[in-house]
């Protein structure tokens, strides 16, 4: 019974895309708040690794950040986020809306900054990733 109830339970799902680290943070049951899941290598392997934490926690929604500059002109990972869109909406068959990502990675620094005691895991990008993620994950459930 409790797997059923686990299977109903539908999450987004954010994603900070960068060439080399993807950040994952994943929404709580109820979409109220959005946490780090992991960071994951930008390699062949990555697909696999998501259809997994896809199926996992039964998402429904991916929130992929879209970067643009501070004026709102397109940054130069744009056209690499739009075919990275497309491909996640081809591969797993359920909705992937863009969000603005400006200033997720520095507000998760200072998170990281004012939560983190060890210096060496401070400056652990993969952690920053997927705060970043979370970061604007969380807007966005906010904004809903």
């Amino acid at each position: 019974m409790i797997q059923l109830v686990k299977k109903m339970e539908k999450r987004l799902l954010g994603i900070d895309y960068g060439e080399v680290r993807i950040g994952i943070a994943i929404s709580d049951p109820l979409g109220i708040f959005a946490y780090p899941l992991t960071t994951l290598l930008n390699s062949i392997k990555f697909i696999n690794e998501l259809k997994k934490i896809i199926i996992d926690y039964s998402v429904e929604k991916i929130i992929l950040g879209f970067p643009l500059k501070e004026n709102g002109e397109r940054s130069i990972l744009t056209d690499k986020i739009k075919m990275f869109k497309s491909k996640l909406e081809q591969e797993f068959q359920i909705p992937v809306e863009f969000t603005d990502e400006r200033y997720s990675s520095e507000i998760a620094k200072s998170r990281i900054l004012e939560t983190v005691k060890s210096k060496k895991k401070r400056r652990n990008k993969s952690l920053v990733d997927q705060n970043a993620a979370a970061v604007f994950l969380q807007d966005y459930i906010d904004k809903k």
